[in-house]
């Protein structure tokens, strides 16, 4: 009985607003005592340099002017006008625009093939998964960019190989109708990445799925057109909107391939090689910036729009 009035008078006073039970709250303290040298990175090192860059967009900065000493001149949205004015400046967007729509779907097209390939239970999968992915980790290298112009070169290997069934064919990096086709095939040839993310979306469709269709006298084209590709989608989402960003930003295969002139007739004047050009060798970093912020804007609007039209054809698992 006393437990019970010791219940009842607990439960009043609760009611009168008397003393309650505090909850403990966590201490995280640890965690960011951890964090602390990430985040001034983050800060130092991201945050801080873009908001610098965003200043200097609206400026007439000379990179060997010494901003501490010589502050650059505030001119407003003169570097954006200029930037928009200039036939070099829609070039090499044209050109950048004009890879990514081409090499991405190319690109995605073979992983997926690889990794329905791979999905079969071949023998010694792992050696070959990692073989195709070595293409990932070596296609961004000066190295293999050195080498794609062996290849493609006027006395390279693909005009060698021709040259066997008598083909006079030309030097594909120094003229101006192929050489950016060249450089979409080094990006093409870079499917690794995005095939192990298949391979693994692959991997976590349930058999029961194939194994129903096959009852129903469902083909290997129908299977994949109805199960495959509505479970897949999610993934094919996921590739396509990190190999749009990576395509958007390339520079290393056109800087090395073109020999950093932007090839023949600027036919791979890519945006970032452009906006190199403009900040280190010309010296405009306040153009530069302005180019570098509109490429951010760019690559966001893209993302954006990929997300919008996701609802149309992403298939979500609930």
């Amino acid at each position: 009985m006393s437990s019970l009035g010791e219940l009842r008078s607990l439960a009043l006073s609760a009611r009168r607003g008397g003393p309650r039970i505090k909850e403990r709250k966590p201490d995280n303290k640890a965690a960011y005592l951890f964090l602390t040298p990430w985040i001034i990175g983050v800060v130092v090192f991201v945050v801080g340099p873009m908001l610098a860059s965003l200043y200097l967009s609206f400026t007439d900065y000379n990179l060997l002017r010494s901003p501490l000493k010589d502050p650059p001149p505030f001119i407003g949205f003169q570097n954006y006008i200029d930037m928009f004015n200039s036939g070099a400046f829609w070039n090499s967007f044209r050109v950048t625009v004009q890879y990514t729509l081409i090499s991405v779907p190319l690109q995605l097209a073979v992983a997926l093939g690889l990794a329905l390939l791979l999905d079969r239970g071949l023998r010694g999968l792992s050696f070959y998964r990692s073989i195709f992915y070595l293409p990932s980790l070596l296609g961004g290298s000066v190295a293999v960019a050195i080498l794609w112009r062996q290849v493609f070169g006027k006395d390279g290997l693909v005009n060698g190989f021709l040259g066997w069934f008598g083909i006079d064919a030309p030097g594909w990096i120094g003229h101006p109708d192929y050489s950016l086709w060249t450089i979409i095939i080094l990006h093409v040839w870079t499917f690794g990445s995005p095939m192990v993310i298949f391979l693994a979306g692959l991997r976590q469709i349930p058999d029961m799925f194939y194994e129903a269709a096959s009852v129903d006298g469902a083909g290997r084209v129908r299977r994949f057109v109805s199960i495959t590709l509505p479970l897949l989608t999610p993934i094919i989402f996921f590739n396509l909107v990190l190999q749009l960003i990576f395509a958007f930003q390339t520079f290393t295969q056109a800087y090395v391939v073109s020999g950093g002139t932007g090839g023949p007739a600027d036919s791979t004047m890519f945006y970032t090689l452009f906006l190199y050009r403009t900040g280190f060798l010309q010296y405009d970093m306040g153009y530069a910036s302005a180019m570098a912020w509109f490429l951010l804007i760019v690559i966001a609007a893209f993302t954006a729009l990929n997300f919008w039209l996701s609802k149309f054809w992403v298939f979500y698992d609930d």
